[in-house]
């Protein structure tokens, strides 16, 4: 799909096809859809980041609590979105052992307890190895600087997830 059809695209068909771009929150893609035309998808991503970035700070933690916990419940009930559903069996994350299973279980709950939202990671650039340790070592980060950190990991899921629906190389955006 090209930046001219996105931006011939009427708000129904923008949402439905741009709404989870950003985890379970179509009102994003809403309120992107009113800026158009798009010059092209880079710019697409950007509007889509600027829309995050003029949040206030309880608006951003809300985008980050729409995300599912890494080879948490969802994913062993099937009910993560299809595009969760792909980035954690992309990253290994539903063959993991029982222990392995636990142990990000764990850590995914203390991470939400200090911070308040789950961790986020654009878990298809990872292995298991790398989510657990990444979990990890994000766990002891400043709140502040985790919110910008998990804020930076939406941003990458959904320029991912851009190029991923326009067929664009995602280095390129």
């Amino acid at each position: 799909m090209d930046v001219e059809k996105v931006n011939a695209m009427d708000f129904g068909d923008f949402v439905a096809v741009f709404g989870n771009v950003i985890e379970r929150c179509p009102l994003i893609a809403a309120a992107v859809w009113s800026q158009r035309p798009f010059s092209d998808v880079d710019d697409l991503d950007k509007r889509f980041c600027a829309f995050i970035d003029a949040l206030p700070q309880s608006g951003q933690e809300g985008v980050l609590r729409c995300h599912p916990d890494l080879a948490g419940r969802e994913l062993q009930q099937g009910t993560l979105t299809a595009e969760s559903q792909r980035e954690q069996s992309a990253a290994g994350l539903q063959s993991l052992s029982a222990d392995e299973r636990r142990r990000l279980a764990q850590l995914n709950a203390q991470y939400r307890a200090r911070f308040g939202f789950p961790f986020v990671l654009a878990a298809r650039l990872r292995d298991p190895a790398a989510v657990a340790s990444e979990l990890e070592r994000r766990l002891h980060s400043p709140p502040a600087q985790e919110l910008r950190t998990a804020l930076g990991e939406v941003k990458t899921i959904g320029r991912l997830r851009l190029a991923d629906l326009l067929r664009a190389d995602p280095a390129r955006l």
